[in-house]
C-alpha cells in the first residue's frame, strides 16, 4: 500500500435490502468490508434464504457486534447470542435472527462479498 485510503458506511459503494435489513458494502483498497443492519423481524430463514436458496447460510462471518442481539443456530445444533463488543468467527451453515426490538447491527470483514446477492 503507497496511500492512506478513506471510506465511510455513511456513502456505501453497495447497499443490497432484504426483508427486516439491509447490507451496505465499502470497497477499500482491494478488500470489501460489510456493515448489515438487521431489524427485529428479521431471520435469516425468512429474509435471506429466498434469495440464497441454500439450506441454511453457506457464507463464513468474522464480525463486530455493535448494537442489538444476534441468535446463531448453528447446523450442528449450537445455539447463542452475540451482543455487542462480541467479535464472532461463523463458518458456513448457520440461522440466525434478531432476540428484541433493537436493530442488530455488525461489521463484517469476511463473507459479504455474495451476500443477499441472489443467485
Amino acid at each position: 500500500m503507497k496511500h492512506a485510503h478513506l471510506k465511510t458506511f455513511d456513502k456505501p459503494d453497495e447497499v443490497r435490502e432484504f426483508p427486516h435489513g439491509r447490507l451496505e458494502l465499502v470497497n477499500i483498497d482491494g478488500a470489501t468490508i460489510g456493515r448489515a443492519v438487521f431489524e427485529p423481524g428479521w431471520r435469516w430463514s425468512e429474509s435471506v434464504q429466498p434469495l440464497a436458496k441454500t439450506k441454511s447460510c453457506e457464507a463464513p462471518h468474522f464480525q463486530y457486534h455493535i448494537s442489538g442481539v444476534l441468535r446463531i443456530l448453528m447446523d450442528d445444533g449450537d445455539e447463542f447470542d452475540c451482543v455487542p463488543g462480541d467479535v464472532s468467527v461463523l463458518p458456513s451453515g448457520h440461522d440466525a435472527w434478531v432476540v428484541g426490538d433493537e436493530d442488530a447491527v455488525v461489521v463484517d470483514w469476511h463473507g459479504m462479498i455474495d451476500y443477499a446477492k441472489g443467485k
